[in-house]
Formats: structure tokens, sequence, C-alpha cells
């Protein structure tokens, strides 16, 4: 059996963050910008507090069955929550979406070289 690799996102807004705490949000800023954004198995969170309170974590997270992308999306949003409350920060609306890559269409070039593969 194959090792299939899931991303998942896991998104939600602040709520009721205190001065101190959208201070060090702010100070914080240039470490979670979008532009270093990835998906890792430890989650990695991206915000733009200036522009608004919302928060995305992106986690990668492995399974061999098809279901297994329930568990992983069920323990990403578990980090996500344990990460928000271990520092105090109220959030809410939280959301989750995962992919399978296995099951995710092939670009033109990886059509491409699976052709010339003979595949």
């Amino acid at each position: 059996m194959s090792t299939r690799t899931f991303r998942i996102t896991v998104r939600g807004v602040f709520d009721g963050l205190t001065d101190a705490q959208r201070a060090a949000l702010l100070a914080d800023a240039t470490e979670h910008d979008v532009l270093r954004a990835a998906f890792t198995p430890e989650g990695n969170l991206t915000y733009d507090i200036a522009a608004r309170p919302a928060f995305v974590f992106r986690f990668s997270d492995t399974g061999e069955e098809e279901q297994d992308v329930v568990e992983a999306t069920e323990r990403a949003e578990e980090s996500a929550k344990a990460w928000l409350t271990e520092r105090g920060y109220g959030f809410k609306n939280l959301r989750s979406t995962a992919e399978d890559l296995s099951q995710a269409p092939m670009g033109k070039r990886q059509r491409r070289a699976a052709r010339s593969n003979g595949s």
C-alpha cells in the first residue's frame, strides 16, 4: 500500500484580542507572512493582522487509506487550537479543508512526463 500525502488548511479569525496580543502578532508578522506559507507537519501559520483578524494554518500529514484524511484533519484542527490556546489567543469560525494529493489532478508537465515514461 502506498503512502498518501494530505494538505490540510485550517482557517479562522482571531477573537477578542487584547492590545498587547495584537501588538505581539504585529511584531511577529514577518515570520507569518503569506509569502512564507508552506505545508508542514507541525503547521505553518500565516496572517496579516494589520489588514484583518483572519489566520490560516497549513499542515501536511500522511496516511495509507483515503479515509485517513479525516483523522489528519482532526489532528490539524487540534494542533491549531492548541497553538492558539497556549498563547491565549481567542478564535472563532474555525473551518478546515483537506486535499489528498494522490487524488489531485495532474498538471500539464506531469501529464507530459507520464506520457513520455509510457505510463
